[in-house]
């Protein structure tokens, strides 16, 4: 399966485009939307390689998707697991519950999982809690 225009618009809903390297929340240095390959301090970049990151970060979780999840989904379910996979890594949703449910066909499960990973360091954040729901939502074919 490919993403679709609604999940990328899901994934640039809460990717806002910064061309100056900044700490995420996570405290990774990151730039363009959520890029945080070969950032270093004080480096910046253009909008066409911003836009180049995205593209190239998102064909990556699309692969991770494609790779790990073993049962049919619909565009909203792929489109949401895109975006957990951009924002958590491979690792995260490799070893998640929510793979798991989702691969044993439990689909109801699996979407109840989302709203789990919403912390950093051990702490909840409102940005990442309004992720999650978004994706519960495009998972749960709401949006």
């Amino acid at each position: 399966m490919q993403y679709s225009t609604n999940g990328l618009a899901l994934t640039e809903q809460f990717e806002a485009c910064k061309l100056t390297a900044y700490r995420d929340s996570g405290g990774v240095w990151t730039n363009g939307y959520g890029n945080t390959h070969g950032v270093v301090p004080a480096s910046t970049i253009t909008q066409q390689q911003a836009v180049a990151d995205l593209q190239k970060n998102i064909q990556t979780s699309v692969n991770d998707v494609n790779l790990l999840v073993s049962v049919q989904l619909t565009q909203g379910e792929f489109d949401a697991l895109v975006d957990f996979d951009f924002n958590l890594g491979r690792g995260n949703l490799q070893k998640s519950t929510l793979l798991t449910d989702l691969n044993a066909g439990n689909f109801a499960a699996a979407a109840e999982q989302f709203d789990k990973w919403d912390r950093c360091n051990g702490t909840v954040l409102a940005g990442l809690l309004r992720r999650r729901e978004a994706e519960t939502k495009e998972f749960d074919g709401a949006s």
